[in-house]
Parts: structure tokens; sequence; C-alpha cells
């Protein structure tokens, strides 16, 4: 489950990164807006740069690695 290694990488990034949990069924128009199929569906969102999206579950050193080549959170 990816809720749960969200809320450590939200502690453990805290002042580097956001972390938001949409629920896509009360927010339909925001996930059509993110073209979001799936779920988990993951929106990585870097400031300077085009945003990316992962679809799946991922383990939480694969998040890790996706945060910092893409986020450039260390």
């Amino acid at each position: 489950m990816v809720a749960p290694i969200l809320e450590e990488l939200s502690t453990e990034y805290d002042g580097k990164m956001h972390v938001y949990k949409i629920d896509t069924d009360a927010e339909q128009e925001l996930a059509g807006a993110f073209g979001i199929q799936s779920i988990p569906s993951l929106l990585f969102i870097p400031v300077d740069d085009k945003p990316q999206m992962a679809a799946g579950a991922l383990p939480k050193d694969a998040l890790k690695n996706a945060m910092k080549e893409i986020l450039k959170v260390e």
C-alpha cells in the first residue's frame, strides 16, 4: 500500500516537499485535469520542470529515487 509510505516520506522530507492525497471519486474534475486513469497514481510536480506521472504502487526506494531525480530533493 502506498499511503503509509507517503506518510513516512512526508515526515522525512518535511519542509522540502509537499505530499497531497486526493480522493479521485470526490475530486473527479481534478483527476480528469491531470489525466488520472488508475489508482494509485503519483504526480510529481517539480518547481522548474514539467510534471511527471507514475501509475501503480511503487516501493519506498523507488519513490525516494523518483523524488531525487524528478524533484531534486535530498
